[in-house]
């Protein structure tokens, strides 16, 4: 796995993605459980997906960066 980048598409909208690089003799089937994987238990969507001439599978995966803004005044 590589370093997380972020970045915003739309003024309030940011979103963080993901690389992943898996080997070419990885299945169909363990790539489909690996994304899956990814998505619920992380909160990712797949952004891109790449086979490589090597046969190495490249996928970007995406999700939203919510922040939540400070309240104005503390209530005691």
């Amino acid at each position: 796995m590589a370093a997380v980048a972020r970045r915003a598409l739309k003024p309030g909208l940011e979103w963080e993605f993901d690389q992943h690089v898996l080997p070419r003799d990885a299945s169909r089937s363990f790539v489909t459980r690996y994304l899956v994987d990814l998505a619920e238990t992380g909160g990712w969507e797949l952004a891109r997906h790449a086979i490589g001439n090597d046969g190495v599978r490249r996928i970007v995966v995406k999700r939203k960066i919510i922040r939540q803004q400070r309240p104005l005044f503390y209530v005691v």
